[in-house]
């Protein structure tokens, strides 16, 4: 026996059903569409992954890619070729954490520029840790490129906002905050 009610109630129950899932795949197609820069990762030893990236004009080096850590982290040695380049200025010290639960006082600096893949990114903050011979990409700079994609199958970093208006909007949008 046919009864309208169930009916009604089930053609109601689809409309929204299909209009989410229309809705979720066009959404999907515009946001794939605001990533604009991808960069190979190399697998480290301890399935960590790593990234090329340079400051100005210096020589190219890797980076650990940690969506842990709050801040770019350069070494000693790369704030001191900073230094004598004139490419970065202190700005203040940051009480941080070490792998090991020890707090330390983290000097922090201003880098003119700093680029990975395409992406060049201006005035970005590193914090030094003056004992690491590992230097990390931090949150600081992959926020400024968001949205993000992290894979590790293929390994790459997708970054967003690397076209010239993309990182004028990231800027004002970050120095708004």
């Amino acid at each position: 026996m046919y009864d309208e009610g169930d009916f009604s109630m089930k053609k109601l129950v689809s409309i929204p059903v299909t209009l989410a899932g229309f809705l979720f795949l066009a959404s999907a197609t515009v946001m794939a569409g605001k990533f604009d820069a991808t960069i190979p990762m190399s697998v480290g030893t301890a399935t960590t992954y790593y990234v090329q990236g340079r400051f100005g004009d210096l020589e190219t080096t890797e980076f650990m890619v940690d969506t842990g850590s709050g801040f770019l982290t350069i070494n000693k040695p790369t704030l001191d070729e900073l230094l004598e380049r004139g490419l970065a200025t202190y700005k203040r010290n940051l009480p941080g954490v070490l792998a090991d639960g020890t707090e330390i006082e983290v000097p922090v600096y201003q880098v003119a520029q700093f680029s990975i893949g395409p992406c060049l990114l201006q005035n970005v903050e590193a914090a030094v840790f003056p004992s690491t011979k590992r230097q990390i990409l931090g949150l600081n700079v992959l926020n400024r490129s968001a949205p993000f994609i992290f894979s590790v199958n293929p390994p790459e970093l997708v970054l967003s906002q690397c076209t010239a208006e993309g990182l004028a909007e990231a800027e004002v949008s970050s120095l708004a905050n």
